[in-house]
């Protein structure tokens, strides 16, 4: 009895003291050194795809640790509903519609040589690239990018939610090394991995990447013609119907709402008074078109034809693919949403938003781009005036305090 006592304190001592030691030693040793554990199970893993010992070495040399800012951004993905039209204002603006001229006119020959070969509109292209980085100018802000291999692995060790769709993508990202498109130091993307100036991750690489420039390389971080003739390929391939639009803006008759969500052909939408508010008609009458009102019975209402829902292989969402299809218009010329969003009393519109920003710095309050977005930059400033106007500081625009700086 005496021996088993003693046997099992010597054993509680030994738990306590390999507790406190669990205890005392740093969280990130004990992180990182599963991190790197799983970095060599995964090996079989990525063998049984056809990766080589070689490239998988070269991919994670020097990796030690996780990247512990993809799995702060993987945690904070909080539920976030912008309104339809605050959504628009941030992507289809005069900055966006101005920067995308610029780049139709420096890149006409790649895109008019696109549109001959995919049938995709340029101006589409040109709304995506827009979209998904900012004509490419998230690629030079090295704080927004991270190293796709790390940041898959990361994903697919320490987050179980993602972890299926990040062992995926890791394969897929080592694919892309070992065919030699791209070198490891270039690899780089979003936290969820996704690359380059159209933003495909790397399975969506693998089934629709083109070589455009003919140099041997299918390099959607650096070359514009592959990153674009990639989006290109990826619409054609998804039924891109060339020569036609993406839908059209519709003046709704009185109890129309009622058909929203239903599909029609365009003759049969014209019959029930549905009209176009520039006054034109609605050509193809046998084009089969969707309702849809994104903000409801009280704002613009639009007929969505086969090319949005094309649009929308891209990035599921609604409110992408009309953002890409109005300002695909925009760059082209043709104009923009003709009748109002329902926006709350007081708010600005965008054109509003834009007079914002600049009577701001031109006071010398804010030195940021003016861009319709505001951000903490804008806000801040925006706060240091309505303080010094004796106004409440919410550090939001308002028709207010647009008012106060006219």
């Amino acid at each position: 009895m005496k021996t088993f006592r003693t046997n099992l304190l010597r054993g509680f001592a030994f738990f306590l003291l390999a507790g406190l030691a669990t205890a005392t030693m740093p969280i990130d040793a004990r992180a990182d050194a599963g991190f790197k554990a799983w970095i060599v199970q995964f090996y079989q893993t990525a063998a049984k795809s056809g990766i080589s010992r070689s490239t998988y070495e070269k991919a994670f040399a020097g990796i030690t640790e996780p990247d512990r800012d993809v799995l702060d951004k993987a945690r904070y993905q909080p539920e976030f509903k912008s309104r339809i039209w605050d959504y628009l204002d941030s992507r289809v603006n005069p900055y966006t519609v101005r920067i995308g001229r610029e780049m139709k006119a420096r890149h006409g020959s790649t895109l008019a040589a696109l549109e001959r070969h995919y049938g995709v509109d340029k101006h589409i292209l040109l709304a995506i690239w827009s979209m998904e980085s900012n004509y490419g100018a998230v690629l030079d802000k090295p704080d927004r990018l991270h190293y796709v291999p790390q940041a898959l692995a990361t994903l697919a060790w320490g987050d179980p939610k993602r972890a299926k769709f990040a062992r995926n993508q890791l394969i897929a990202a080592l694919k892309i090394l070992q065919a030699g498109d791209i070198t490891p130091k270039h690899l780089t993307g979003s936290w969820a991995g996704a690359m380059g100036h159209t933003q495909f991750i790397p399975t969506s690489y693998l089934l629709y990447a083109v070589d455009a420039d003919g140099n041997g390389r299918r390099d959607i971080w650096s070359s514009i013609p592959d990153a674009l003739a990639t989006s290109a390929n990826l619409l054609a391939k998804n039924g891109w119907q060339a020569g036609k639009t993406w839908g059209y803006e519709a003046a709704v008759p009185s109890g129309g709402s009622k058909y929203e969500g239903q599909t029609k052909t365009l003759a049969q939408w014209a019959a029930l008074g549905f009209t176009r508010p520039n006054g034109k008609g609605f050509p193809r009458g046998s084009d089969r078109a969707e309702l849809k009102m994104l903000a409801g019975s009280g704002g613009p209402a639009f007929l969505m034809l086969k090319n949005f829902f094309v649009v929308k292989r891209y990035n599921a969402a609604d409110s992408y693919a009309l953002a890409v299809g109005l300002l695909a218009d925009e760059i082209a010329g043709y104009g923009g949403v003709h009748q109002s969003w329902p926006r709350p009393e007081g708010t600005l519109d965008i054109r509003q938003k834009f007079e914002l920003q600049t009577r701001m710095k031109e006071l010398g309050y804010y030195d940021g781009e003016v861009d319709g977005n505001f951000g903490s930059g804008s806000k801040a400033a925006i706060s240091v005036i309505q303080k010094r106007l004796g106004m409440q500081q919410s550090g939001e625009p308002s028709q207010k305090l647009l008012e106060a700086l006219r």
